[in-house]
């Protein structure tokens, strides 16, 4: 059988990969369009993508032989699961691996805005640095804030566990209650107007839905605290940036930090051009542990499903639930 991989992922990966399978890697260190994709899957019986390849109906359909999709990522919003379902193709993804790395992040972001890291580095280098000043960059402090986490799943629940050393009140908004979060940390679950008119801090972790979409807007940067920061690990369209733009302009909110955006990898140069926030390249999982571990799970997960087997992390296990019955 052979397997086409978008693009280059750590050497584990494509190692196991290999043992098995005779394997075609994008020899560009860039994403694909949809044409080259479809010309990549043409005779393989394999897909592994990343989260930034458009694997839609044209794409899915375009190879008859075409038996497994393995994403490299958490999110799978960039595949038509149902065409695939369809299609009776099975898709995986690589949760769990990356809940820590992810949620360290935006600890990271969290303390660069907060502390206003980023800004203090470039005005060091640049040579502005005269010596101590009692009005020098002042920042905020973390200890004993208000914490308020959009989404308490897997990553979020990490990022708010990783508050208790900081004495901090978490409040929480999810569909459901999570009752270690609450029996840990003493954390309420509210709703979101709540928790963004309470919170010191706002760190967004659900997935991108009908729903999320632009589920920050004008008028929640409104009920937010002008000292308030808004952390965005999760995925970009959950902010409407256009009204974040225009909150950090003009202070509404103290600042933002941001490892995902709207239009990715496009970037307003209004966002770039603001010192308030603090833009990351989307390296919520970019360690090497981490990206190894994702390799390892999305090659593990494409061979299950080769051999005809429900892969370890399929998000779509009804494939098998039809071929049983069939």
């Amino acid at each position: 059988m052979k397997v086409f991989v978008t693009r280059r992922i750590p050497r584990p990966g494509l190692d196991l990969l290999k043992k098995e399978y005779t394997v075609e890697i994008n020899p560009h260190d860039r994403v694909l369009t949809k044409e080259e994709i479809i010309k990549g899957i043409r005779g393989k019986d394999g897909l592994l993508c990343l989260l930034t390849d458009p694997i839609d109906k044209e794409v899915i359909t375009a190879e008859p032989k075409l038996k497994m999709i393995a994403s490299y990522a958490v999110g799978y919003d960039n595949i038509d699961v149902a065409v695939a379902t369809q299609q009776g193709i099975p898709v995986s993804n690589t949760p769990g691996v990356l809940t820590e790395t992810t949620a360290e992040l935006a600890w990271a972001l969290l303390f660069s805005v907060t502390r206003r890291i980023v800004e203090g580095d470039t005005f060091t280098r640049e040579g502005k640095f005269k010596g101590w000043a009692p009005m020098l960059m002042l920042g905020q402090d973390v200890t004993k804030k208000t914490l308020g986490i959009v989404g308490t799943g897997r990553i979020g629940t990490a990022f708010a566990l990783k508050s208790k050393g900081f004495e901090m009140n978490v409040l929480y908004t999810d569909e459901q209650r999570n009752e270690q979060l609450e029996r840990e940390l003493g954390a309420k679950k509210v709703p979101l107007s709540t928790l963004l008119k309470n919170s010191d801090f706002v760190s967004i972790h659900v997935p991108l839905t009908k729903a999320t979409h632009h589920l920050i807007d004008e008028k929640e940067f409104h009920m937010m605290k002008k000292t308030a920061v808004l952390i965005n690990t999760a995925r970009g369209p959950i902010i409407n940036e256009k009204a974040l733009v225009k909150a950090l302009k003009e202070q509404w909110i103290f600042g933002a930090g941001l490892d995902v955006y709207e239009n990715e990898p496009e970037i307003p140069m209004e966002l770039k051009n603001l010192n308030n926030v603090v833009l990351q390249p989307h390296i919520g999982s970019a360690t090497v542990e981490t990206r190894t571990k994702m390799a390892l799970m999305a090659a593990e997960n494409m061979s299950r499903g080769l051999k005809g087997n429900i892969p370890p992390n399929c998000v779509n296990k009804e494939v098998f639930l039809r071929k049983s019955t069939t």
